[in-house]
């Protein structure tokens, strides 16, 4: 299967803002770029929730964005990697015994920390609120060192620790089901709400200059809010005030600027298992992250199977429009998901 080539991802692009910033030259993600590359974001899972679609593993690299080139929509997103999207209506049974481990751990929900076996799709909006986070300041928001990808188990104790750091513990009026977690016994072992006490998203974002009176924050924090009940849905988010105040989100993400971030590494699949002399005659290795599948611009077009563990690996390691021409950038395979 052929798809359009993304020359850029947002994992790339937030680590060359993160490495001038640790030359002590902080060039931030400019912010009409940010307030593009989130609505495109949303409108995109908005169209795969309107479908009973979770992504399930929303992070940096699975966020394609289009580059220059003959025919190529400049500075579209494309929302990529379906290897763990599911079909959420009317499951045959609890998603969570489907894959008892989903999304990587720095933009995993704390409901999904805590073993929630009916979660919805108030995870990916979590996500997406871990990356606006990380857009708006080029640091992962909860970035956390102790993070095992092979772990079989939901709840990680460093996880919520750098969750709550942030966020605060989550009292009773924040999170009226808290107690139905089903890693609730655990999580009450494991920390006391005192020692969170002076913890608060707004504390955070202003060691970043993130202001508690601006739109962004106020959007921030209906995206990261503790209950999935009351978190936002992507609607809602798109028509959050943030989006409707100058500099106004644009089709082309960077808004007819030259494009200063370099292209994706190629990268072979480590499960190519070709034989030398085949691969000889074969085309080179596509680029990296192609394990991402490039979600293209017909609903019908089918989607291909991950690849490139190495750069999954990496990845996961890492430290790290208007409404009629974005809503339907998106490609599923029905098929591939059922």
């Amino acid at each position: 299967l052929l798809f359009d080539y993304a020359e850029h991802d947002l994992w790339h692009i937030i680590k060359f803002h993160r490495a001038a910033k640790q030359k002590k030259q902080p060039v931030l993600v400019p912010k009409g770029m940010v307030k593009s590359l989130l609505y495109q974001i949303l409108d995109g899972i908005h169209y795969l929730h309107s479908n009973w679609i979770l992504h399930r593993d929303l992070k940096p690299a699975n966020i394609l964005v289009m580059g220059e080139g003959p025919g190529v929509e400049r500075g579209r997103v494309k929302i990529a990697d379906m290897g763990f999207a599911r079909i959420f209506h009317n499951p045959l049974k609890p998603l969570a015994e489907l894959d008892p481990v989903v999304v990587t751990f720095w933009y995993r929900a704390p409901e999904l920390l805590l073993g929630a076996k009916h979660y919805t799709k108030a995870i990916d909006i979590w996500a997406i609120g871990c990356i606006f986070a990380e857009l708006l300041t080029s640091e992962p928001v909860f970035f956390c060192r102790e993070e095992d990808i092979k772990a079989s188990s939901p709840y990680h104790q460093d996880q919520l620790n750098r969750i709550f750091s942030v966020m605060g513990y989550p009292s009773e009026s924040d999170w009226q089901d808290l107690k139905k977690m089903p890693e609730y016994q655990k999580l009450t072992q494991d920390f006391k709400r005192a020692n969170y006490a002076n913890c608060t998203l707004q504390k955070h974002m202003d060691k970043h200059k993130i202001k508690a009176d601006t739109r962004s924050f106020s959007l921030l924090q209906r995206l990261l809010t503790m209950d999935p009940i009351k978190r936002v849905t992507a609607q809602e988010a798109m028509d959050d005030p943030y989006f409707k105040e100058d500099p106004r989100p644009t089709a082309d993400v960077f808004s007819g600027c030259d494009i200063p971030y370099p292209k994706r590494e190629f990268l072979s699949d480590d499960n190519d298992d070709k034989s030398a002399s085949a691969s000889k005659t074969q085309q080179p290795p596509p680029p990296q992250q192609s394990q991402q599948q490039n979600i293209g611009v017909h609903p019908q077009q089918p989607i291909m199977e991950p690849a490139a563990k190495k750069m999954r690996m990496q990845q996961n390691q890492q430290m790290p429009p208007t409404q009629p021409q974005v809503c339907k950038f998106l490609c599923l395979s029905i098929v591939f998901l059922l």
